[in-house]
């Protein structure tokens, strides 16, 4: 029998709680827990700061994680009334009209990505790569980083790209996010758009493709996306192409 066994990824699920309601259930890599919760309030449109999500707490339970955090009453009344409207017989994820809007729903604008960002965007690329720790470790993993013109800020990783985008934001807190731009290691759809726009980051940067909906989205919300090829980075919106 061979001795040496791969090491895996862990995953479990993670119940994100905000004022005693969860809000969502999630299979994710079970740390930077409290991160997760402020990103996916911000990402999400929960709360419009990092700021509002106070008071964290993680338990661990037999069968996975519990995340707790405390919103503004408004903030809270809003969610609850989204999760209403969003109750129906089917076990899709998606129930009825209402939900249907929501995933399809515009963000809001952002601000035009600092001029001449993409020339750093292989080193920060770089950068990202030689930070991915657990990813040597056990392989597996997506990560998503922030980067400006004077390197990475901050990178974080899980075995879901959501999940990495959201520890991200969450990581990111109050920075002022105008003068960077995220890099994922995975295809751009549509729902990080839709996420990194609630956060007000102005551009994103990937390694595969994105979905025609998520170039569509971009476009209105003014976000430049992009794709890093072998020979250029590729530019779906603002620009053609940039060779590097």
């Amino acid at each position: 029998m061979n001795e040496l066994v791969d090491a895996l990824p862990e995953e479990a699920p993670v119940a994100l709680v905000y004022n005693g309601s969860t809000a969502a259930v999630m299979m994710a890599s079970p740390f930077d827990l409290s991160e997760f919760l402020v990103g996916f309030a911000v990402s999400e449109g929960i709360v419009e700061s990092a700021a509002e999500v106070t008071e964290i707490s993680a338990i661990r339970h037999p069968h996975g994680y519990e995340v707790r955090g405390r919103i503004p009453e408004e903030r809270s009344n809003e969610l609850d009334a989204r999760r209403r409207a969003s109750v129906g017989p089917m076990g899709c994820g998606l129930c009825g009209i209402d939900s249907l809007e929501e995933a399809s729903a515009f963000p809001g604008e952002v601000a035009p990505m600092t001029t001449g960002l993409e020339h750093y965007a292989r080193a920060a690329l770089d950068e990202l790569n030689a930070g991915q720790e657990r990813r040597e470790q056990v392989g597996a993993m997506h990560a998503a980083g922030f980067f400006t013109a004077q390197g990475l800020v901050a990178l974080r990783e899980d075995v879901g790209r959501h999940n990495a985008l959201d520890k991200l934001i969450g990581a990111l807190g109050e920075d002022d996010l105008r003068e960077g731009a995220a890099l994922i290691t995975s295809r751009l759809s549509v729902d990080l758009v839709q996420k990194c726009a609630r956060a007000g980051i102005s551009g994103l940067f990937a390694l595969s493709s994105p979905t025609r909906a998520a170039v569509e989205l971009a476009e209105e919300t003014g976000m430049t996306l992009m794709v890093l090829r072998r020979e250029v980075i590729v530019a779906y919106t603002n620009e053609k192409e940039v060779t590097l």
